[in-house]
């Protein structure tokens, strides 16, 4: 069984910073590719942050570029997202989204449970 966990999330005044993990956990996990980091505030839908893809630039939100990094440590078969100068509308669940290969090479898509990131003086 794979699971996405995700940590990292919490109460952080606004300029601050925060930096959130998604850990893909399961038997025979080949790699994670794509993934990428969505957050849904209060009342909206749940809209793309940034993505990561083998092969490809990154892509991220016109609202965070230049203040969010996705990276990802592939021996770890995890994926990170570094916020820089948070401001109160970056508040939100924040969900990570994969593409998980197990052996013997079956891909699924998978969420992980979400992680609360709350801006806020």
């Amino acid at each position: 069984q794979v699971q996405l966990v995700e940590s990292g999330g919490g109460l952080v005044q606004p300029g601050g910073s925060l930096r959130l993990s998604c850990a893909a956990s399961g038997r025979s996990i080949l790699r994670i590719d794509p993934a990428g980091w969505y957050r849904q505030a209060p009342g909206k839908q749940r809209e793309l942050v940034a993505a990561i893809s083998s092969g490809a630039s990154p892509n991220y939100a016109e609202s965070v570029k230049g203040r969010f990094t996705i990276s990802r440590d592939n021996a770890k078969k995890t994926v990170f997202l570094q916020m820089n100068s948070l401001k109160p509308e970056d508040t939100a669940v924040y969900y990570c989204n994969a593409r998980v290969t197990t052996l013997p090479y079956q891909s699924s898509d998978y969420w992980g449970q979400g992680t609360q990131v709350t801006v806020s003086s």
